[in-house]
């Protein structure tokens, strides 16, 4: 069986083939291997609360398109000492117009909104929800991933993507930018979420 992954990200699709390529019974596609080029629909796929009705909506809407079953996520930033912002908004944080590519955008904002705060006030967590869309006729189920961290006054690392370079994860004791990609996946909100999706959709693989 096919399934599609749902991302315009070439960060994210990567992460996420990562973990679900050798799913037993399903081989993994993506939207440029099944052709199908962005539409201006697809930015309003976003407009919920929550990142589960988020999810949801990507998974029906690719679902309906292409009809293949469908994974689709959608992922964010929360500090405590911004109430849970940017929560949903992650990926439009920093205000238009900027000057800087998207991530370093907000990175920078980020940092603007903490300074001064010590590290005991800069806890922070990544949340996934990974949507999976069995058929366009078949409500999306969903499955949340969350790992908890601290954001650092300066960027550390190269690698990843996103707020990657600020988000220090004690259990690694460096942040996801330094941390080698299966050291993320193991650990990470998208790794977390993925695998419990990867688990249900082994279990719906016949024989």
């Amino acid at each position: 069986m096919r399934l599609l992954v749902a991302t315009r990200s070439p960060d994210k699709s990567a992460e996420i083939r990562a973990i679900l390529t050798g799913a037993v019974g399903w081989t993994i596609t993506d939207l440029d291997e099944e052709g199908l080029v962005e539409e201006s629909e697809e930015a309003g796929l976003e407009p919920f609360p929550t990142f589960e009705e988020n999810a949801a909506s990507k998974a029906r809407w690719f679902a309906q398109r292409s009809g293949l079953p469908t994974v689709a996520d959608d992922s964010g930033l929360m500090v405590d000492a911004l109430a849970g912002a940017p929560g949903v908004h992650t990926k439009r944080f920093a205000p238009e117009p900027t000057d800087l590519p998207r991530d370093q955008a907000n990175n920078r904002y980020l940092l603007e909104r903490l300074a001064g705060r010590p590290p005991h006030e800069r806890g922070a967590r990544y949340v996934c929800v990974a949507a999976f869309a069995a058929s366009p006729a078949v409500e999306p189920i969903t499955f949340r991933g969350e790992v908890a961290g601290r954001i650092l006054a300066q960027p550390a690392g190269k690698g990843g993507f996103g707020y990657d370079p600020l988000f220090q994860v004690p259990e690694l004791g460096c942040t996801f930018a330094q941390a080698s990609p299966e050291e993320k996946h193991a650990l990470s909100h998208r790794g977390r979420a993925f695998r419990l999706l990867r688990a249900h959709l082994e279990r719906l693989a016949p024989g």
